[in-house]
């Protein structure tokens, strides 16, 4: 492995590091706000929700495939199904309806 990379590969964690490190360094987790806490709770959802969505409308040419995929792995998931269920529910509606198509 040539030096160009192994110095790619440590300025990589160096600046995946450094992000993770501080708050833990220089916060104290009882002076973070109530508010603050509850809003920080909620990003790995709107991140998830962020990566997501935009997928829904490019997995096909046809927009509704992705929208008709989505809908129904939403409301399986509402329902209470846990995460595998959902995935494959979704992937068999769609697969139904490629057949039916």
């Amino acid at each position: 492995m040539s030096t160009t990379m192994l110095m790619i590969i440590a300025g990589m964690a160096l600046v995946t590091y450094i992000p993770r490190m501080l708050p833990l360094v220089f916060l104290n987790v009882e002076s973070i706000p109530p508010w603050l806490q509850a809003t920080l709770r909620n990003v790995p959802y709107a991140a998830l929700g962020a990566l997501i969505f935009p997928g829904i409308f490019y997995i096909h040419d046809n927009i509704w495939y992705g929208i008709i995929g989505g809908a129904s792995a939403f409301v399986i998931a509402y329902l209470g199904a846990n995460l595998i269920i959902v995935v494959m529910s979704s992937i068999g509606i769609l697969m139904l309806l490629t057949m039916v198509l």
